[in-house]
């Protein structure tokens, strides 16, 4: 980058800081909502709430339901795993 392009974008720069701080806590967000020990965690939490009576059985099953499908999407799969080795 010139000096003269420099300076022209210079009162970007705010805008370029946010958009870049904005994709890390995006790709933070994603990492975590993918890791499958917050899943596991969030699960044995769920069984607490019930087991507290926090929350209904109907409530529960909805939630253990969804997360489990969470769990499922973020594990890789034997196939994944060997193509990943050859790539």
């Amino acid at each position: 980058m010139g000096i003269v392009s420099g300076l022209l974008l210079l009162p970007l720069a705010p805008v370029r800081g946010t958009a870049w701080i904005a994709d890390h806590l995006l790709e933070e967000a994603r990492r975590q909502v993918h890791d499958p020990r917050a899943v596991q965690a969030r699960l044995a939490a769920l069984n607490r709430a019930l087991d507290e009576g926090a929350i209904d059985e109907a409530a529960f099953e909805r939630e253990e339901e969804r997360l489990l499908a969470r769990l499922e999407r973020a594990r890789p799969t034997t196939m994944d795993r060997a193509q990943r080795r050859h790539v």
